[in-house]
């Protein structure tokens, strides 16, 4: 570590200005984290937040599944009776748009993401202000992000189409959304009248469907039988997330822009130390006639890199997550300590590998010229 301290103190600007690069990039990866992480947040939290492991949706659809599927009463009864399966339900997923028409935020136009489900359900929620569901009561379960629009227990809302009245019963202090819109929960009744957006009694085939069974699966549960059975197919509740709208272009958008920003990392601190390393020549040349090892003045050099990213990664993730912090409520942005490790530690690791790529000229100098030998 002579040498690298030595040029460290010796050419302090110049390492400044390449650490300052460094912690901009880094900056850069935490925001990006968290966006990613919030935008994922926003549009499947109400998803991840559901106590099951998978949900069987009508195998014809094979995209978009919670707007295509429909599975009937006889499909989530089979499921129950399956082998492997400790649990079944039917679980109802709509968007609906309402108008707040009792309560201080009157004349309030509200969306709803609809999570219908049986009031005596496992995926029922447990409010944290207010009643529960109750079946055929036309009450709603509020989340917090709804809760933030001005939305209070006791409001009733009505929806658009069905006009049903949607009595605001219970608060679950939690923000837990679906496709970046509030999550309502609601009795399976409830849900299949914003569902169908039917006023009145709903027809005698209406009332048996619902969107998937939520399930819960014994570890290594055969289901192909009951999925043959029942023309449905259980998928995982994490693979069900690409079902949530607009949450996999999202993903891929957010992925391939912190790709980028990686591959720029790795390429601005390899040409700087590809730079650095043909400046230093005239001081590597003596090193080498004079007998120092060629393993000695890589780790020499590799250890001054590694100093230099470290510090400028730390200092520039200090700086995201101050920013970061004064976001979150004005964006979708959520801190994670595993995704803002994973981003630090991507950009030591890839900006190490850029500079190995440099600094391997080393290898390249003949002593000679230290002599002053000509060729």
């Amino acid at each position: 570590m002579f040498l690298a301290l030595r040029d460290l103190r010796f050419a302090r600007g110049r390492f400044a200005l390449m650490g300052a690069v460094v912690a901009l990039i880094a900056v850069l990866g935490v925001l990006l984290s968290g966006l990613a992480a919030g935008l994922a947040d926003a549009g499947i939290s109400g998803l991840r937040a559901l106590p099951v492991t998978h949900m069987a949706f009508d195998e014809k659809a094979t995209s978009e599944q919670f707007s295509r599927s429909t599975v009937d009463r006889e499909d989530w009864q089979a499921w129950s009776e399956a082998p492997g399966v400790e649990r079944a339900e039917p679980f109802g997923n709509t968007l609906a748009n309402a108008q707040v028409t009792q309560g201080a935020k009157k004349g309030e136009q509200v969306n709803l993401a609809v999570f219908g489900m049986a009031p005596d359900s496992p995926l029922a929620p447990s409010p944290s202000k207010g009643a529960g569901l109750d079946e055929g009561s036309a009450g709603i379960v509020i989340t917090r992000e709804i809760a933030d629009l001005g939305v209070e227990v006791g409001d009733v809302l009505t929806a658009d189409r069905s006009e049903v009245q949607l009595k605001v019963v219970g608060l679950v202090d939690e923000t837990v959304s679906y496709g970046h819109i509030g999550v309502a929960y609601a009795d399976l009744d409830t849900w299949r009248h914003l569902h169908y957006g039917l006023p009145g009694d709903l027809p005698e085939a209406a009332g048996r469907q619902a969107t998937a069974v939520a399930l819960t699966l014994e570890p290594g549960a055969d289901v192909a039988d009951v999925e043959k059975a029942t023309a449905t197919r259980a998928d995982t509740k994490e693979a069900t997330f690409g079902a949530s709208p607009g949450y996999t272009a999202e993903s891929s958008t957010m992925a391939l822009i912190k790709g980028f920003l990686y591959a720029i990392s790795a390429l601005v601190v390899g040409a700087f130390f590809t730079v650095w390393t043909v400046q230093r020549k005239a001081e590597i040349a003596p090193l080498k006639a004079l007998g120092a090892p060629t393993g000695y003045i890589l780790r020499d050099a590799l250890a001054q890199v590694v100093a230099v990213l470290v510090g400028a990664t730390v200092v520039g993730t200090a700086v995201g997550l101050a920013l970061g912090s004064a976001m979150i409520g004005k964006a979708p942005f959520s801190l994670s300590a595993s995704s803002i490790a994973t981003s630090s530690g991507l950009l030591i690791v890839l900006g190490t590998v850029g500079a190995v790529v440099a600094v391997r000229r080393i290898t390249a100098v003949d002593p000679l010229t230290a002599l002053g030998a000509t060729r």
